[in-house]
């Protein structure tokens, strides 16, 4: 069964900066591949709108039916705005919220960032955890791009 990510907005353009794009462009030769099932959602694309045609061609280039296009709803605000409530994070990192919560709805097996400062970051994982699990959530797991590169000879 093939593993179900979570790409935030950061990947994407990950792929295209000096300083992640070494360890970003394998999940995407992955994901180009189909060896994972993309969890791609209405925010994902909605902050996508503006990005550079580069980025925009990336998204276009991962394959329909390795793509799970996740809707808003009114679960993610809810538990979005209790991350918020409870101090994981600030009001400013709404946006933010609403990524981890979308994964954490639809069991994605892991939510793929490079935000270092409000997603992948142990005391903000912990946080976000412990409301999941309060609210009846499995945690989320939460990577960089970095740990999905394949090491093994195949």
């Amino acid at each position: 069964m093939k593993q179900r990510l979570y790409l935030d907005t950061s990947v994407f353009g990950g792929y295209f900066d000096e300083e992640f794009a070494l360890h970003t462009f394998p999940l995407f030769t992955r994901l180009q591949r189909g060896d994972f099932i993309l969890l791609f959602s209405t925010i994902t694309q909605d902050e996508l709108i503006h990005a550079p045609e580069k980025v925009r061609e990336l998204v276009q280039s991962i394959k329909a039916e390795s793509t799970e296009l996740l809707n808003m709803t009114d679960e993610a605000v809810e538990l979005a705005t209790e991350y918020i409530a409870e101090g994981v994070v600030g009001k400013t990192s709404y946006a933010d919220c609403l990524h981890i919560a979308l994964a954490t709805i639809n069991r994605a097996d892991f939510l793929v960032s490079w935000n270092f400062k409000h997603i992948v970051n142990v005391q903000r994982i912990s946080g976000y955890n412990s409301i999941n699990i309060k609210n009846g959530y499995k945690q989320i797991e939460i990577r960089t791009p970095r740990e999905f590169e394949k090491y093994e000879d195949d």
